[in-house]
This record gives C-alpha cells, sequence and structure tokens, in this order.
C-alpha cells in the first residue's frame, strides 16, 4: 500500500508541479508583451517632457521606467527557470532530494513567488515544493539564507530600493538619445549631485543658527538692542519726573515725602548692564533729584509755616478764653 501511496503521490505531484509551470509560462509571457508596450509608452512621454524643459517630472517618471524594466529582466529569467524545471520534472519526481542543477532554479521560483503578484502561478510551485522537500528548504530560499541558492540577479531585479542617480542618469540619456533629443543634463546632473539632509532630524545649520540667534537675547534687551535700552531709559526719566513734580502739588501729603522714599527710585533706575545710553542719562538724573529735594524742602518750610499759624490761632483762642473767664 505505501508503495502504491508512493507512486500515486508521485504522478499528483508531476501532474500539478507541470500545469502550474506551464500556466506560469504562459503568464509570463503575456505580462511581457504588456510591460514592453507599457515601457515604450513612458520612455516616449519622459522624451516629450524632457524636450519640453519639464526635467523635474522626468526625474520622478523615469525611477517607473527602471522598475518596470527590472521587472521586465526578473520575468525573463523566471521564465527560463520555469521552462528548465519542466523539463527535469520526471528527475524531481524519482528524487527524495533537491537535485544540485536544479537547486538555483527551485529556489529563485520560491524567493519570486511572494513577489510577484501578477504571476499566481508561482506560489502553486511554492506550495508543491513546499511539500516535496520540506518548510526548512522553501524557508532558506525565501530569507536568502547562506548556500539557499537564489539567483543574484533575481534579487537585484525584485529588490524595492531606490534606484542609484547614476543608474537614472544613465536612463535619461538613452532615451533622449533614443529619440534624437538636443538634452543638456547638466542641471539633472547638479540636482542628483545634491545631498539631501534628513528632514526627520532637522538640518544642522538651522539648529545652529537658531541657537546663536536666541543667546543675546538671554541677556536682556538692553544688551540685545540699544536702541530699546535707551528709549526704555527715557520713558523711566519722564516717569519719575512726573511723579517728582506732581508730589509738592498736594499740601496734606507733601510733609510725609522725604528723600528716602525717592531716593530708591532713583537708585533701582542705575540697576542693570553699563551702557552709553545710562551713561548719558546719569546728569540728567541728578538735575531731577536736585528739583526733587528742592521742592520737598520748600514743602517743609510751607508745612512749619502752617503749623506756626495754627500755633498762633491757637494761642489767641486760648488767651480769650482766659479773659471771657476773667470777666464773668
Amino acid at each position: 500500500m505505501s508503495l502504491l501511496n508512493q507512486l500515486f503521490s508521485r504522478g499528483v505531484f508531476g501532474t500539478k508541479c507541470k500545469t502550474s509551470l506551464n500556466l506560469a509560462i504562459s503568464r509570463i509571457k503575456l505580462l511581457q508583451n504588456k510591460r514592453d508596450m507599457q515601457l515604450k509608452h513612458m520612455r516616449k512621454e519622459i522624451a516629450q517632457f524632457l524636450q519640453a524643459g519639464q526635467e523635474a517630472i522626468a526625474r520622478i517618471r523615469v525611477e517607473h521606467v527602471i522598475r518596470e524594466q527590472k521587472m521586465w529582466a526578473a520575468y525573463e529569467i523566471l521564465e527560463l527557470f520555469c521552462e528548465f524545471v519542466l523539463a527535469r520534472v520526471p528527475i524531481i519526481e524519482s528524487q527524495r532530494e533537491c537535485p544540485s542543477e536544479l537547486r538555483e532554479a527551485i529556489a529563485s521560483i520560491i524567493f519570486a513567488a511572494p513577489r510577484c503578484s501578477d504571476l499566481p502561478d508561482l506560489l502553486q510551485i511554492k506550495n508543491l515544493f513546499t511539500a516535496k522537500y520540506g518548510k526548512e528548504f522553501v524557508m532558506a530560499a525565501s530569507e536568502l539564507r547562506p548556500d539557499s541558492g537564489v539567483n543574484r540577479t533575481i534579487i537585484e531585479k525584485l529588490s524595492v530600493l531606490a534606484p542609484a542617480a547614476q543608474v537614472k542618469l544613465k536612463v535619461l540619456k538613452d532615451i533622449a538619445q533614443e529619440y534624437n533629443l538636443a538634452w543638456d543634463s547638466s542641471s539633472t546632473e547638479a540636482e542628483f549631485s545634491k545631498t539631501h539632509e534628513d528632514l526627520l532630524a532637522g538640518s544642522k545649520q538651522i539648529r545652529v543658527g537658531a541657537a546663536l540667534s536666541q543667546a543675546p537675547n538671554k541677556q536682556g534687551s538692553f544688551m540685545s538692542s540699544p536702541s530699546n535700552g535707551t528709549h526704555s531709559v527715557k520713558h523711566m526719566e519722564s516717569k519719575q519726573e512726573s511723579q517728582h513734580l506732581r508730589a509738592p502739588s498736594a499740601s496734606s501729603n507733601a510733609t510725609f515725602l522725604g528723600t528716602n522714599e525717592i531716593e530708591p527710585s532713583i537708585k533701582n533706575y542705575d540697576v542693570g548692564p553699563i551702557s552709553d545710553a545710562k551713561r548719558e542719562s546719569r546728569p540728567q538724573s541728578t538735575d531731577i533729584l536736585e528739583k526733587a529735594r528742592a521742592a520737598i524742602a520748600s514743602a517743609e518750610r510751607a508745612s512749619a509755616a502752617a503749623r506756626a499759624a495754627a500755633a498762633l490761632v491757637n494761642v489767641e483762642f486760648g488767651s480769650l478764653k482766659v479773659e471771657e473767664g476773667k470777666s464773668s
């Protein structure tokens, strides 16, 4: 019974494998013709963009052309591998292990199966070889383990990395030559030679410039802008002068004003970093101080005269009461 099962399983594997391989070869040929027409159309559009001076669009579209060319080359190699395996299906059925001469072809088909979404027949072939050789054999090819045997060109053509600048420039020159365009590639070469910084990390020059521009602001407005410091000094002078000039006008509060209340404001006026504007303002502050002291002295004399007059009135009022008492 086991011998019959083995013979039956061999027959089933061979039939399914041949069917899947034939379908894959036919589908690859159809896709090759379709992709060939698309490539011609895309190359013609890029030539039109170059002729119209729209090189920025051409530099973007050329990446699609390179990707399609790589897929076209990968499909061509896969078609040869499928035909090779199809011719050796009887040998694969008769041996338990994978033949060494078929290892590269089979491993390349297994590696390309999940990366070629428009070739579902390759997935069927991969499942058949998984049942034949086991999961470890298939995983080694899928993960590109050492000695997996996958074709290097297939790995390169099916990679998702962006094409290099030299490759894009070469394709653009080939397209211009194909359509006989007198295209000057100097601007495109300069654009490809630029080194673009990582935008997530930010530009180092911008960060350093911002730090330098923010450093003086930490020392105050007087140090960062002399004009602002002069304006602030003048504003303080006018404010203090108006306060000092208004102080003697109120006779009721003039007696309570003294030099101790005015001098702290003048002292606070001198606090801060020394600048040219502050040196110029010192003679003016001295004049203001002298005027304030003179006003306070006159206010004190007026207050003393008022107290003397009040005392005189009290004395006269007291004497009148004494005389009234004697007369009574």
